[in-house]
């Protein structure tokens, strides 16, 4: 049994996950085996992500006290793991969805994803959202293109040039 104070440091620790994750998923674990759990765990810990079990209750306290999250209560029935994600919200939904595509577990329950929730239903449509890092890429694309774009302009202007320079020295040696 656990005693107040550390249901009240459990509640704190989550409090504090929630607020300072970009996004978080829930997923019921039951029917994963030890070696199931421990490898789902390590690929998070390589991302960077955390992933906790946690009573229902104590979870629906500390989401009560940052109280910023509209998620539908009947989530949280059986057991419930939360994966934090805190530097890119997309990249869990993309090693959840290999996860379970494999071995049909741990089960979908939902995520909040930069202040929008994902029911259990849901799970494709934020495995295909771009990754931080795939965004990145893309403006750093945008960006280099318009520069490319100028340096062959440059280049073309150059080439005239130097084609009609050859030109006129050639009428003149003639």
């Amino acid at each position: 049994m656990i005693t107040k104070q550390r249901k009240q440091e459990i509640v704190s620790e989550l409090t504090d996950k929630f607020r300072n994750a970009s996004g978080f998923y829930l997923v019921d674990f039951v029917g994963m085996n030890v070696e199931e759990s421990i490898k789902i765990r390590r690929e998070f810990k390589k991302m960077n992500v955390d992933y906790l079990v946690a009573k229902n209750t104590l979870v629906l306290r500390a989401l009560n006290e940052v109280g910023d999250f509209n998620i539908p209560s009947d989530i949280f029935i059986g057991q419930t793991a939360i994966i934090f994600s805190y530097s890119d919200a997309v990249s869990p939904a993309k090693t959840l969805k290999e996860h379970i595509d494999k071995f049909n577990k741990p089960v979908f329950k939902g995520a909040y994803i930069e202040g929008q929730f994902f029911d259990g239903k849901q799970l494709k449509t934020v495995a295909s959202l771009p990754t931080k890092q795939d965004i990145m890429a893309s403006i750093v694309g945008s960006l280099h293109a318009p520069i490319s774009g100028i340096v062959g302009s440059i280049n073309a202007v150059m080439r005239d040039l130097a084609s009609i320079i050859e030109e006129v020295a050639k009428k003149q040696a003639a």
